[in-house]
């Protein structure tokens, strides 16, 4: 794994993935910055910038699995990341992006991005005016998500089908009585039921209101 960016985010990276058993070399192109790592023969620290292709090359760039460029510039990350990929074919690449309008442009060139400030608003909303959803897992930069809720009793007897919108909400799943189930078309809801939703973060208002009817939050 090769992780370019030294900063908080590249060493909690670099970290996690030296703790689980990868070897991972980081470049950053500010000296100091390798006192941020810890100490682990896994990690390995390299000076100089993330498109260089000496300093690729000496971080062994022809044999990584993955690249993942988290500077704190958007011009640096984009330029290491279509490096890794036009240039050595590395399988996996990621690039963290600040300005969301470019997030969508880099990701049409093949580029996985991942745009941080978007993310943030996103989830700074649900938390603010959805905090009863508990979140499961967010999608791309989290435009979709899964979230769950426990059945309103005024829904109990209903078919889970009904509570589908399409193209914005859609029941995935139901733990009923501690069991996991793929409900069908006609699996009715059931009291103390928790819920697993599909939604589209525009639709989390929908959402809401239609479970507050009883939840009365």
């Amino acid at each position: 794994m090769i992780v370019v960016g030294c900063g908080r985010v590249g060493t909690a990276l670099a970290a996690v993935l030296a703790s689980e058993g990868h070897h991972v070399e980081v470049v950053d192109r500010r000296p100091e910055a390798v006192r941020r790592l810890p100490d682990s023969p896994r990690i390995r620290f390299h000076e100089g910038n993330g498109f260089s292709r000496a300093v690729l090359r000496s971080a062994g760039i022809e044999h990584a699995d993955a690249f993942v460029a988290v500077t704190a510039g958007d011009n640096s990350n984009i330029v290491s990341a279509r490096t890794a990929k036009e240039t050595y074919r590395v399988p996996i690449v990621l690039a963290r992006i600040y300005d969301p309008r470019r997030a969508d442009i880099y990701r049409d060139l093949g580029i996985s991005t991942i745009a941080s400030v978007r993310w943030t608003v996103h989830q700074l909303h649900r938390m603010l005016l959805h905090r009863h959803l508990s979140p499961e897992l967010s999608f791309g930069n989290g435009e979709t998500l899964l979230v769950r809720s426990e059945v309103p009793g005024y829904l109990v007897g209903r078919r889970l089908a009904e509570f589908d919108v399409d193209g914005e909400i859609r029941v995935v799943e139901v733990t009923r009585a501690g069991r996991s189930l793929i409900p069908g078309h006609g699996t009715p809801a059931r009291a103390g039921d928790l819920i697993t939703f599909a939604v589209a973060a525009a639709a989390l208002g929908r959402l809401r209101g239609f479970l507050d009817k009883e939840l009365g939050t």
